[in-house]
């Protein structure tokens, strides 16, 4: 008997993992992995085209959880749209696009702070101390 959890907070090691997976989170990875994001988002077009509309990608889906259908075996596709879930779409995209969002908060000293007393250091902020 296999459980499936639809849409709910998941983790790595301890789960739970059902196989759902979530296209906003690799439309969020565009900056960073773009030779990847780009053919996956062409193969959701392709392969799961119930996955978007209007209001962009649905908030998850189950590749290997089967329809109920004889004939095709779709997966699952959730039915709702998050906009939490699509903050990250649209900023991304735009990092991608210009770097608009990167390079402003570059420019934020509250940020800088943070990310300093965090622990962060070279890169974007150099290695002043705090």
């Amino acid at each position: 008997m296999r459980e499936f959890y639809d849409y709910r907070a998941r983790s790595f090691p301890y789960g739970p993992d059902d196989g759902t997976l979530a296209p906003w989170a690799v439309v969020a990875s565009l900056p960073f992995a773009p030779e990847l994001v780009l053919p996956s988002l062409r193969n959701f077009d392709e392969e799961y085209p119930e996955m978007t509309s209007k209001y962009g990608f649905k908030c998850s889906y189950n590749p290997t959880f089967a329809s109920g259908k004889a004939q095709r075996r779709t997966g699952w596709i959730s039915h709702g749209y998050y906009g939490l879930d699509q903050g990250p779409v649209v900023m991304m995209i735009e990092n991608y696009r210009s770097g608009f969002l990167w390079r402003l908060m570059r420019r934020c000293p509250t940020l800088q702070l943070g990310l300093r007393r965090a622990g962060f250091r070279n890169g974007w902020l150099g290695s002043d101390p705090l």
